[in-house]
């Protein structure tokens, strides 16, 4: 049963599955389910296109995308595969991964453990859909949170944020709870679809407060016992350690704590192995609604029939078919159609795992730690992967691999009738569209009601460090990197504000790209400050390091620019460099924080490949990276390992959520062609096209607002975009003539694309959504192959070449993009 022959051919490929099915009925009596040892098509499932699982798998391990895995297909209450890959440990010891591994099933427990424990509570008439949170936890009232409903935290429309502050040190499920009655919302409530371990965590606490059993006990009462899932636990016996797969090392859990590992020691190397892997459950204990079950792939195929049966299997009633029905009936949660069931996630970012066959209508979930489960009612089939590719270094990465497998798995189907396929995808579209109407009615009414907001007094780290008298640079010498951006709220650069400082010396001064004055759009030279006298050293020029020389007489580093929030804006290049220089030099760095114009939120795009980082590429970001300076710093000091002494002064009175125009701060453009909060809204996307033979609009007085080319039929390609229907966004034809840069004094037919709202805009995608339309629509006129350099994706490039939907690239680099916003999350500074 743990056969790993990956070179089947296809002579003994019937043989080889006889062999594979033939196990002890009895033990698997309970599941209700055929164990079928079968030949081509007699199962209607074909043997030959299911084999090609063995090569994906096996391929991903020799890739060390993960120790091993075990896979398990159900079709028709039959088992149709039943295999365990590779190993499931590789240190301390390596031992051959097995059938009954027991695995971490990380999110998986949203689904198995709290949302059917919530539906039961439902059904019971204990919990309603939608009571208001505060309905059982009391001690959430106030700013905002009594508008959330059980429903909306099931659906991620909470307003919470994903995780609790992973910096912050405490322990125990009481500590838990003293910071779940503080949370703030990151969103009005029911305005926006951010998955949210928190929510899960507070639909466990209703759990328990409305049972009087922890989520733990209530699940192995109400559906663990009564289903026989006899391996399935919180926090499973130490008798059971031998069959548990282990995870990452105990230093690699403290990471994403955002802890320290520095004296634990020999402790630091034990590998977690029957203690959860997430760092949230890790502190609570073990039990939360978001993470901790551990189960085994017997046990979830238990559950997955149950679901498909209707809530029931052997005589066991677990939940009515009305609540299945009820839990996977898609809802809206943006207006781009991505969809999501009670728990259940069905269509959006996070649904790589159902692959590219299965249709619309069918459901499932992942787990950071590898592991998925998909269910497709239509074809009466699921698919249970489990892996532990976070073993042993937390590197791993079967996002892609999930997805693979489910695709074979769909394709094998061969006695399903297409009729109920159309007709699952048929109802999808129909109930989609039906909570997409309503969807629209509650954001408009939200959007119009924070029509007036007020600003907020927002303070800038200049601003703080003023206020302090500069306390933290006291006696230093200063070497200061700045621009005309470096500023305080009333406007005084902070060149002159540190000049006249009595109690330090500001020595001299460091130039990013565009100069000091951020007039400058070629090299950056060397100089003197007319007003202070002071040396200017270009960091922009013959380098973009500071010198040794430079800075042998320097206590300290200050760094005063404002951002746009692109990865491929050079500023933070720039910031990168002067800490590398200052850690070797042993010189603190202290950033005068500064927010991110467009909003802390939103995170988008893919990941910069690795092996292609450069100036414009300083770390593997996103392309919209949703950090300030600060948080920025933080994360590559920690990340790529600088080991700078860094110190940031934060901004006071600034939320995530905000836009720069709600921070009352004067706008100062960054750049010569960042001339307004508008422009800087389009950037991530559309500045990624500005290395092709495209115009961006500069030389207009609208950069970034149109583009174009002589080649290029405006009206056809506004008339292509128009009917996608994106998102926040319209596109006008027009015709310009740039007066500068790309096709100076060339008249261009092309798009102005005009923000309709920018809470819904996606820029990234909309910019790839031209890319793919400039591809499909002038093929022998765009430069394709010049879109790599801002881009530095390989992949992404490859998939827009083939001519693959923007559905298609965006669910191509999801799992990439989620692990970033999970490391992300340790280096937080504001909420």
């Amino acid at each position: 049963m743990e056969n790993n022959d990956s070179d089947m051919t296809k002579k003994n490929v019937r043989l080889s599955l006889q062999k594979l099915f033939i196990f002890s009925i009895t033990s698997v009596l309970f599941l209700s389910l055929t164990v079928v040892a079968f030949a081509q098509n007699t199962t209607g499932v074909s043997a030959q296109r299911l084999a090609r699982i063995d090569g994906l798998v096996n391929e991903a391990i020799a890739k060390k995308q993960t120790p091993g895995a075990v896979v398990f297909v159900g079709h028709k209450n039959k088992i149709v595969l039943r295999k365990a890959y590779g190993n499931r440990s590789l240190v301390q010891q390596k031992e051959a991964m097995t059938i009954d591994t027991i695995f971490d099933l990380a999110s998986v427990t949203k689904v198995v453990a709290t949302s059917t424990s919530i539906m039961i509570l439902v059904e019971r008439g204990q919990v309603r859909l939608s009571d208001s949170i505060t309905t059982y936890i009391p001690e959430l009232k106030g700013e905002g949170r009594d508008r959330i409903t059980i429903e909306m935290l099931l659906i991620h429309r909470s307003g919470y944020a994903p995780d609790f502050d992973l910096r912050e040190k405490w322990t125990g499920y009481d500590e838990m709870l003293k910071r779940l009655y503080t949370e703030r919302l990151q969103n009005p409530p029911n305005t926006r679809f951010v998955y949210s371990d928190i929510g899960m965590i507070a639909l466990g606490e209703v759990v328990r407060r409305v049972s009087g059993k922890t989520l733990d006990v209530f699940a192995r009462e109400n559906v663990f016992v009564p289903l026989n899932m006899k391996d399935t636990a919180f926090n499973p016996s130490k008798n059971l350690l031998s069959r548990i797969a282990p995870t990452e090392n105990v230093k690699g859990q403290l990471s994403y704590l955002g802890g320290s590992a520095e004296g634990i020691g020999e402790e630091g190397e034990r590998i977690l192995r029957g203690e959860v892997h997430d760092p949230t459950s890790f502190r609570m204990g073990g039990v939360a609604g978001h993470a901790g079950l551990f189960s085994t792939v017997d046990d979830l195929a238990i559950y997955c029939q149950m679901i498909l049966n209707g809530g029931q299997i052997s005589g066991k009633r677990i939940l009515s078919p009305t609540t299945v029905a009820q839990m996977t009936r898609p809802r809206a949660v943006a207006e781009d159609g991505s969809s999501r069931g009670l728990g259940w996630d069905m269509n959006s970012g996070f649904s790589m795992n159902r692959g590219e066959i299965f249709p619309l209508g069918s459901f499932g979930h992942t787990g950071f730690t590898g592991t998925s489960i998909w269910i497709d009612p239509a074809s009466e089939s699921f698919v249970i992967f489990l892996s532990n590719r976070v073993h042993p270094d937390g590197k791993g990465d079967v996002g892609i691999l999930r997805g693979k497998v489910a695709s074979v798995v769909a394709s094998s189907i061969e006695d399903s009738s297409i009729e109920k396929w159309k007709e699952q995808e048929a109802n999808y579209h129909a109930q989609v569209l039906m909570s997409l109407e309503r969807l629209k009615v509650n954001n408009d009414a939200v959007v119009s009601s924070a029509g007036n907001t007020v600003d907020a007094n927002v303070l800038l780290g200049i601003d703080v460090l003023e206020r302090e008298n500069f306390k933290q640079l006291e006696g230093k010498r200063i070497g200061l990197v700045t621009n005309h951006t470096g500023q305080n709220r009333n406007g005084k650069p902070t060149i002159d504000i540190l000049f006249e400082a009595k109690n330090l010396k500001l020595v001299s001064l460091f130039s990013p790209e565009h100069g000091i004055r951020g007039q400058v759009d070629d090299k950056v030279s060397d100089s003197t400050d007319e007003k202070t006298g002071l040396p200017i050293y270009s960091l922009y020029g013959e380098t973009r390091r500071p010198k040794p020389e430079q800075m042998a007489n320097l206590d300290a580093i200050v760094f005063d620019i404002q951002d746009i929030g692109t990865r491929f804006y050079t500023y933070i290049s720039t910031l990168g460099n002067v800490m590398e220089e200052a850690a070797k030099a042993k010189i603190p760095v202290y950033v005068l924080d500064r927010p991110n114009p467009i909003n802390g939120l939103d995170v988008e795009g893919s990941i910069a490949d690795p092996d292609r980082l450069s100036f414009i590429a300083y770390h593997t970001l996103p392309v919209r990276h949703g950090l300030t300076v600060g948080e920025l710093a933080t994360l590559f000091n920690k990340e790529r390992n600088i080991n700078c002494d860094l110190k940031v002064v934060k901004v006071e009175n600034w939320r995530r959520s905000m836009w720069y125009d709600s921070t009352g701060l004067l706008w100062k453009n960054p750049s010569p062609n960042m001339r307004s909060l508008t422009e800087a809204t389009l950037y991530p996307g559309i500045g990624l096209l500005e290395t092709t033979n495209l115009s961006v609009g500069r030389g207009t007085d609208t950069p970034f607002e149109v583009i174009g080319a002589p080649w290029l039929d405006g009206q056809k390609l506004a008339s292509y975009l128009n009917a996608k229907k994106l998102t926040g966004v319209r596109f006008v034809p027009l015709r310009y003539t740039p007066k500068a840069s790309v096709f100076k004094d060339h008249e261009c037919g092309g798009v102005n694309i005009i923000i309709t709202d920018r809470v819904r805009f996606r820029p990234v995608t909309t910019g790839f959504e031209i890319a793919v339309a400039l591809r499909k629509l002038y093929p022998n006129d765009w430069k394709v192959d010049d879109y790599t350099r801002l881009l530095v994706n390989a992949d992404v490039l490859a998939r827009l070449k083939r001519g693959e939907s923007v559905d298609d690239i965006v669910r191509s680099y999801t799992n990439s993009l989620e692990q970033f916003k999970k490391t992300r999350e340790q280096y937080l500074l504001y909420r």
